[in-house]
Formats: structure tokens, sequence, C-alpha cells
């Protein structure tokens, strides 16, 4: 697929390099257009590739990066002769960039910017393929951000992974999505750490030779052996006593085992992904984890967020259970049963939405809706009123950081009308019937907010004339 990106010339003063970059781009049939200017309501589909050239990391870019970065995935390029500092750098990528390039002014490096816009792009087909959305249902900004690190570093790496997260959060879908996606010609194996005793350990990681012990009647294959040319999953690695890590240690870190009663090294040439739900820092500081191992197994480190921090997910982690459950198109939800389900606390995170969804399926009958009579009798509790804890923490830390009332009360405003539009698709007129203003109102207040949100860019550069 041919590469497509958008160019933001934010000062003047980069316009030079700007020039020579678009030279270069078209000259590599990357094509390059002008931003879809959008007023920020989260309706579109998304502007794909960016690229945003400044030569100061001043208050004006800081504040325009958020809105571009919406939908993109934006390469900043600072084109001025003075190096950003690491803290303007820092900022930027808080802004919403996913990196940061440094040209001294008058300058261009295209292989840089071919180099990431092509892995972009792989990620982001990997990312709409079956593979991925089929399995892990979501669209909030964490869980797209997490599975966007687990896709790149699944497809295009070979390093260990260590998945940190509550129960229930998934971490098991995010192990078997690195075995889709990593060209394993071997199987997904798993090895479920609170399951091993001290006396079968040896023989469930290794294998065993006949005779080996009272009952081996025949030869047989451990988890090593097993998972050769494929991945092998150690489940809850934060179990396993200090005595079997020090076994598991050697084998990963020689990449060959001896079965019990065998005299033979065998090798074996595997993916490690462990899962854990505990904090390993604090255990090998505490001296219950050994500090080679967690080093050798965390290669690289992600963390499973709970549902509580991705609320977004919840009504379509539901509709995605139904649909399973229904093994067709699953019935709408009565705004009772929105409301019950997104107001609940999930202490046992997806998992336990999934059984609260089950249980639900199972009471419902007939066509129509999934009404308020669908919930279990014991469930059938008063919603908590809003506003919850979630809304006062989230106030809570904007006053911490200094905002002022009629600023908390604008995002406020701002965001409940990105979300209604973005459920409703764009359409004005239902929002607008949701967020009980009228029409012409909703359509002043969009207005508002994207001149507001504009800010003056450079002229795109003309390509200088072929020498």
């Amino acid at each position: 697929m041919a590469l497509k990106v958008w160019l933001e010339i934010m000062q003047q003063a980069a316009a030079g390099s700007g020039a020579l970059l678009l030279a270069a781009l078209k000259q590599a049939q990357v094509t390059v257009a002008r931003r879809h200017d959008g007023d920020g309501d989260g309706d579109g589909d998304g502007d794909g590739a960016g690229i945003v050239l400044f030569a100061e990391a001043d208050a004006a870019l800081l504040h325009a990066l958020p809105a571009l970065c919406r939908h993109a995935s934006v390469l900043a390029i600072a084109a001025c002769g003075q190096a950003l500092s690491c803290a303007q750098q820092r900022a930027v990528l808080a802004a919403g960039a996913l990196d940061v390039l440094l040209w001294p002014a008058g300058s261009a490096d295209a292989g840089q910017v071919l180099a990431r816009l092509q892995r972009w792009q792989a990620v982001a087909q990997l990312l709409a393929s079956n593979a991925v959305r089929g399995a892990l249902v979501g669209g909030s900004a964490v869980w797209t951000a997490l599975l966007h690190q687990v896709v790149e570093m699944a497809a295009f790496s070979q390093a260990s992974i260590l998945i940190t997260g509550e129960t229930g959060t998934g971490k098991d879908l995010l192990a078997q999505l690195v075995h889709r996606l990593g060209n394993c010609s071997g199987d997904f194996t798993i090895l479920d750490c609170t399951t091993l005793s001290p006396e079968l350990a040896g023989s469930e990681l290794f294998g065993h030779e006949r005779g080996a012990f009272t009952g081996a009647a025949g030869a047989r294959d451990g988890a090593f052996a097993l998972a050769d040319g494929g991945v092998l999953f150690l489940d809850e690695v934060g179990e396993l006593p200090l005595p079997l890590q020090a076994q598991l240690l050697r084998a990963i870190q020689e990449r060959k085992y001896k079965r019990v009663g065998g005299n033979t090294w065998q090798p074996t040439q595997f993916r490690l992904v462990c899962a854990t739900n505990r904090e390993l820092e604090r255990e090998v500081a505490r001296g219950a984890f050994r500090a080679d191992l967690y080093y050798r197994i965390a290669g690289w480190r992600c963390r499973t967020p709970p549902l509580r921090e991705r609320q977004d997910d919840i009504l379509p982690l539901a509709r995605h259970f139904l649909a399973e459950l229904a093994q067709q198109a699953p019935p709408p939800l009565d705004a009772a049963v929105r409301e019950y389900l997104l107001l609940r606390d999930y202490p046992g995170n997806v998992r336990e939405l999934r059984q609260t969804v089950t249980r639900i399926w199972h009471r419902h009958c007939g066509p129509g809706p999934i009404t308020i009579g669908a919930l279990p009798p014991e469930e059938r509790l008063q919603a908590p009123p809003w506003p919850d804890r979630h809304f006062e923490a989230a106030v809570r830390r904007a006053l911490a950081q200094g905002c002022k009332l009629s600023h908390i009360t604008r995002c406020a405003a701002d965001m409940a009308i990105r979300l209604v539009l973005a459920e409703e698709h764009g359409n004005n007129q239902r929002a607008a019937a949701r967020l009980g203003v009228t029409d012409r109102a909703l359509q002043i207040r969009r207005k508002t907010a994207a001149c507001a949100a504009q800010v003056p860019a450079a002229p795109m550069p003309a390509a200088p004339p072929p020498r």
C-alpha cells in the first residue's frame, strides 16, 4: 500500500526544511496532502499519519499538537539550529507525537521519515486486522495505546515479554496475540506456574525419560520441547518458588535443557512470554524473586489496565460477549441495562464483566432489547448516583494541576460534545437532543471550538525546481 501523509508547518522558520522534505517524499512516491480540517468531534475516520515541522517548541505548538495527534500518528520534526532540550522533547511527546527528530535548519533526512512512516503503517494495518480486532475488543485511549505497543513488539522483535496486571484483564489474550503476529512456526505452549509442584516441576518443564521416576512408564516432552519454534507462555510466573526459578533461568539463558533422567542436552528455540499479577520489582526487592531471572524475562514489559481505567470499553465488550453467546447479531441493551453495566464495579475486571453479561443473557428471552428484568434479582440494586467517584477523581486531579473552574467546565462540555457526536456518528441533530440543547446552539459551539483550535500554519512550501 502506498504511503500517504499530511505535512503541517507550524512556523515560517521551518519552511526551508519543509520544501526539501516535500521534494524528497514526492521522489520516494509518498503522497503528501493537506491535513483534513476537522472540528475535533471525533466523528471522522482518522487522518492516518502526519508530520509536524516546527522551529521552536513554544506554547502555541504544544497547544496545537493534541488536536493534530488525536486521530493520527504524528512525527514531530524540529528544524532549527539549536537542539531541543530533553525536557522540550518530552513535552512534545506528552502532547501526542510518537517521535521527535532534530534537524539542523535548512536540512532534511527523508530516510528517517520514511522508516517511521513505513513502520507505523504496518502497525496500523495489523491493528485493523481481524487477528487483533476480532479477539481484543476496545477503543479506549489506554487500550489502543497498549495494543499499539504489543503489536509492534510482537511483529518487529523477538524480545521476551513480561505482561503484568490485575487478574481478569486479558494478559493471556495478549500472549496469544504475540504468537499470532510473531511469524512463529511452532505452537503456543502454556504452562501455569501455580500448578507446578516441586516434585513434578522438572518433568513439566523439561520432560523425562522412561523410568526416570516411579510411574514414568514412557518418555515425555516438557514445555521447553513443546514450545520449540513457537511461544512459551509462563502464566503467573511470580508464583514460582526460588528453586524452580534457578532451574528456569539456566534453561532460558542457554536455550538447552536435559530431560529428567537423561544425559543429553536438548536444544530449543522459542519466544518467552510471561504474565503475573504480582509487582515483580517488589518481589525482587524482598528476595522472593530472582533479579537475574526478572531481567531475563522482562526484555520488554507492558501492563494491562484494569477495567476501571477503560470504562469506554465496557459497552463494546458487553456487546462482543453477547454476540458470542447469541452466535449472531446481539440484541440491543435497554438504557437501564446500559446504565447498570456502566456504573457497576468490576473487581474481577473483564472476566467479571463477561460473567455478568452471561447471567443477563441467560435471563433474557424473546425478541427486542435486553431489559432491566434480565438483571439477576440480587443485582437489581439502585444505580449509584452521578457524579460518581471517577468524576470526583478527575476534578480533583484538574484542581491539583491548577485548573480554574471555567477551564474545567469548558473541558467537560467539550468532552461531552465530542463523545456524543462520536456515538451518533456526527449527526448534529441527534447529538443536540441527547445533550439537551438546540441544534443551532450545538452547531455554534462546534464552530467556536474549531476556530479556537486553529493555529496559524506556514504555507505549504513549493518543491524546489529540479537541478
